[in-house]
């Protein structure tokens, strides 16, 4: 845990949130100068316990004058212009000073995931071994309670120093001068999450990233002097390093953070703290809404005030709408607003933020002919259809932001009309310069003219932009395109079933080279006949509301495999499941838990 400075203990003072500094909304060249300008004013970064205490007040000001210090003692270590920086991101000040420190000195920070409970010892220090080798860091800093895994992670490789803060702080600080910052410089690496395959790492060039903070500043959520963000998301995931470290910074506005491990803990004090500090601007995914919503104890909403919230960013995932309806309805004594919602699209490869929704008008459906949608891949409107079969409703998630493109396209680059649904490329200047030390990959995903192949699935109504899934993620059924989102949703509504315990796929059939549908679900259920029945109802809503047949396993908590940002991995899953399973005799295996679907019929 970070140690707070002396001169940084303001008392219960956070920075404030109406200041006298010029607005500027992200008109820099380059991170640093960003931050120039903010270290003007009086606002800043400031850092809450698990339990809502303020433990840490960082104004703008002096993570300058520190990031500057230890910019100077990084490269009086003889690192060059461009060498790797590897930083276990704890949401702690310390990540904020080496993150800006690799700015001023013209070096290139890659964020590591926090997150050693995602899958044990083993696997944690395998994931940040990998992700050293693949970023060929030269020096890498871990905060204390980290540093055992780093240090062992990084043996035999060469590094430079694997250090806590501490460790570097201690270093001397030459009298050295630093290069101007350059728009097509590297301004960090941000590695994908890897949901499908080990993560890559995305190159955002100092010119990209400043667009995309302009955009999300001017025109997602039209951020003005008086606003101020929350945050519980990581700092090494793209919406919480670029949206919620990135953006405040470029339009100098105060933000909060609280850990995202203690959010998990206690999600309730996402609202405690919005009403506390009385922030405008939050993001999240919708399981953090879910989240909220479940624990939240009857009548006790009417303790939060939540008027101020304006804008509750949703993105990262797919967006259900039932979700935030639930959120808005449970929360209305609060004062929340559901108009505040507020879908965005976005990924690493883009900086962040490829699309909004309008501004303080909810969110908004596209309802379709699901039967229609999955065979001919057009986004029919269930009222419009001449057999309607089961409806499914997406969040529409806006207009591309100013100087983008986006364009649907066939399996055979042929672009869509609208309503059919097809790979969604984008091109604009916030895209990726490209993949670290991959060209191959870099050359599958980016066209020589700047076309970028997101890898998702969607289309398009009137402008809007709407996402169906991920193209890798798509289960074939006998012709049928079946998202896994749609099982993992009727397994998640289950009372025995907790959000994120489900995962769906598909492996093939050894006997004819047809896909099986998958479906594993963590369950806390010990009673054989309560999970025999969970599995024999599964088996029948599936049937049910997608007209196909799945093979459903129970799991014990903690068994589904997660990304570096915490996501389940359905690549991992999948794996896992093949590896450990006779897929010759599932389909037996399947036909038994179908013969207990229809007895129970």
């Amino acid at each position: 845990m970070y140690k707070p400075q002396r001169e940084s203990l303001l008392g219960t003072e956070s920075t404030p949130t109406l200041h006298n500094l010029p607005f500027r909304p992200a008109d820099f060249t380059s991170l640093d100068g960003a931050l120039d300008y903010a270290a003007q004013g009086d606002t800043g970064a400031n850092f809450y316990t698990g339990r809502g205490e303020l433990y840490e007040v960082l104004p703008y000001s002096r993570l300058r004058k520190e990031s500057i210090t230890l910019a100077r003692k990084l490269l009086g270590m003889g690192l060059q212009k461009g060498d790797r920086v590897a930083l276990v991101a704890e949401t702690t000040p310390h990540f904020l000073r080496f993150f800006f420190a690799c700015q001023y000195a013209g070096l290139v920070p890659v964020s590591l995931p926090a997150s050693v409970n995602l899958g044990g010892h083993t696997v944690y220090v395998t994931q940040l071994r990998g992700l050293l080798e693949s970023s060929q860091a030269a020096v890498a800093m871990a905060p204390t309670g980290y540093l055992s895994f780093l240090s062992e992670a990084g043996e035999g490789l060469g590094l430079k120093l694997i250090g806590d803060p501490e460790t570097f702080d201690a270093l001397p600080e030459p009298d050295v001068e630093f290069e101007p910052v350059q728009p097509e410089d590297i301004a960090y690496i941000q590695y994908t999450s890897g949901s499908t395959r080990f993560p890559r790492g995305v190159m955002i060039e100092q010119r990209a990233v400043m667009s995309n903070l302009a955009g999300i500043i001017r025109h997602g959520v039209k951020m003005g002097s008086g606003d101020r963000c929350f945050s519980w998301l990581p700092f090494y995931h793209d919406m919480g390093l670029v949206g919620l470290v990135l953006v405040p910074v470029a339009s100098q506005v105060s933000v909060d953070y609280l850990d995202t491990r203690e959010f998990a803990m206690r999600p309730r004090q996402w609202l405690n703290l919005m009403d506390k500090t009385k922030a405008t601007i939050s993001f999240g995914p919708p399981f953090g809404y879910e989240l909220c919503t479940r624990r939240l104890r009857p009548g006790e909403a009417s303790k939060y005030d939540l008027s101020n919230w304006r804008v509750a960013g949703v993105g990262a995932e797919m967006i259900r709408s039932e979700t935030l309806t639930r959120f808005a309805k449970a929360l209305q004594p609060a004062g929340f607003d559901e108009k505040a919602f507020l879908a965005c699209y976005g990924m690493a490869e883009c900086s962040l933020a490829i699309s909004f929704a309008p501004l303080f008008e909810g969110h908004s459906t596209d309802c379709v002919d699901g039967d229609h949608h999955s065979d001919h891949q057009e986004a029919l409107p269930i009222h419009l259809s001449e057999n309607p079969g089961r409806a499914r409703c997406f969040v529409e998630c806006g207009q591309p932001l100013p100087e983008y493109e986006v364009e649907i396209r066939d399996d055979n680059g042929l672009v869509l009309p609208d309503r059919q649904s097809g790979g969604i490329f984008v091109r604009g200047p916030s895209v990726m310069a490209g993949y670290f030390n991959a060209p191959e990959e870099t050359a599958a995903a980016l066209s020589g003219d700047g076309w970028l192949n997101t890898g998702d699935i969607g289309y398009r109504v009137d402008g809007s932009l709407i996402i169906t899934g991920r193209k890798k993620d798509l289960i074939i059924i006998n012709g049928r395109n079946i998202w896994p989102q749609d099982l993992e949703y009727l397994a998640e509504h289950q009372p025995e079933v907790r959000i994120g315990d489900a995962l769906a796929f598909s492996v093939p059939d050894p006997d004819d080279g047809e896909e099986i549908c998958i479906l594993v679900v963590q369950c806390r259920e010990s009673d054989p006949n309560k999970r025999a029945n969970l599995i024999s109802r599964l088996n029948r809503l599936v049937h049910l509301e997608l007209g196909i047949d799945v093979y459903v396993e129970l799991v014990p908590l903690h068994t589904l495999p997660r990304t570096s940002s915490g996501k389940l991995s359905r690549s991992k899953a999948r794996q896992n499941f093949m590896e450990s399973h006779d897929l010759t005799g599932l389909a037996v295996e399947m036909s038994d838990q179908l013969q207990l679907r229809q007895s129970a019929i």
